[in-house]
């Protein structure tokens, strides 16, 4: 994700002019495109592309996800919650899926469903840390 382009102006949607007069995080929040997960407050967004020959799975899950919804992007992030170090191994996947309001977790060839795991294991980092 070393590359940014600005998104295609026909996924753009141009902000009202009650949308353009508010100001601070209240803008910020203001989708500004078909993708807002990944769009820039300049309209641009983080290029990452993913080759069917390098990386089969991952190119087969955008494309099914493509076939489902129309769209081709998926949004790839770090994988944490505030305050923790990001995610390297499957067990810390699900733990800081049980700490997290993720639904589901894809690990290898397996889904998690969150309303199907034991809820002892599930960890509150809400109140860990004070919200930015």
């Amino acid at each position: 994700m070393l590359l940014v382009a600005n998104v295609a102006p026909g996924h753009c949607r141009t902000m009202s002019a009650e949308e353009q007069a508010l100001f601070g995080i209240d803008k910020l929040n203001v989708a500004r495109s078909d993708i807002p997960a990944v769009t820039h407050v300049d309209y641009s967004a983080r290029v990452q592309t993913v080759h069917k020959e390098t990386n089969p799975r991952y190119h087969a899950l955008i494309t099914r996800f493509e076939q489902l919804t129309g769209c081709p992007v998926l949004v790839n992030t770090s994988f944490n919650v505030r305050g923790e170090p990001i995610v390297c191994t499957p067990e810390d996947a699900f733990a800081c899926f049980m700490g997290s309001e993720i639904e589901f977790l894809a690990v290898g060839n397996c889904i998690l469903y969150k309303d199907q795991q034991n809820p002892a294991l599930a960890r509150d980092y809400k109140h860990a840390f004070a919200p930015d």
